[in-house]
């Protein structure tokens, strides 16, 4: 199953420019969806992990379905002010703006090695901004996996560079 054609895209938007790969498409697909989860799974049991994080709010709908499957803890890495508890926070630089993503503190012990998973990496920033919630945890970046990778702005190389390991199920360019 090539789950590139179960992608959309929509041109400007969010706003004039952006190209955007739409998930909706391929998770209202069963089959789709299915391979998704699957090819996540098998991809993922090449690390070492003992939790599973996402980032707000696409990234829960793999990472949740994938942490059932692996009976590991999910955390949440969360938008601001969205996290009741005391938290860690990091702001970080969008494509089209600026953002912060918390966790909360108790999350994560010392030496815990979490893999992050989202449905898309841009730039870089946001998942940057991940692993950073991770590490002031006293955590520990054991991979990204990311559905989608807009290969043309950089951020699965960036994160390369930056000594993370990348995994990306599906390459389009992201404009």
């Amino acid at each position: 199953m090539n789950l590139k054609d179960y992608i959309r895209s929509i041109p400007d938007y969010p706003k004039k420019g952006i190209l955007f790969r739409d998930i909706t498409t391929l998770i209202k697909n069963e089959k789709a969806f299915e391979e998704t989860i699957n090819q996540i799974v098998e991809k993922s049991k090449e690390f070492n992990f003992t939790k599973i994080a996402a980032i707000e709010s696409r990234g829960f709908v793999f990472a949740s379905a994938v942490s059932y499957i692996l009976k590991k803890p999910f955390i949440m890495l969360r938008k601001k002010n969205k996290l009741p508890a005391d938290v860690h926070s990091v702001d970080f630089k969008l494509e089209y703006g600026t953002a912060t993503i918390e966790v909360h503190k108790d999350s994560i012990e010392k030496g815990e090695s979490v893999l992050i998973i989202d449905d898309l990496i841009a730039t870089g920033g946001t998942a940057k901004a991940a692993a950073k919630l991770i590490e002031i945890s006293n955590g520990n970046v054991a991979a990204f996996v990311f559905v989608i990778n807009l290969f043309d702005l950089g951020g699965s190389d960036y994160l390369i560079k930056e000594n993370y390991k990348v995994i990306n199920l599906i390459d389009f360019p992201g404009h």
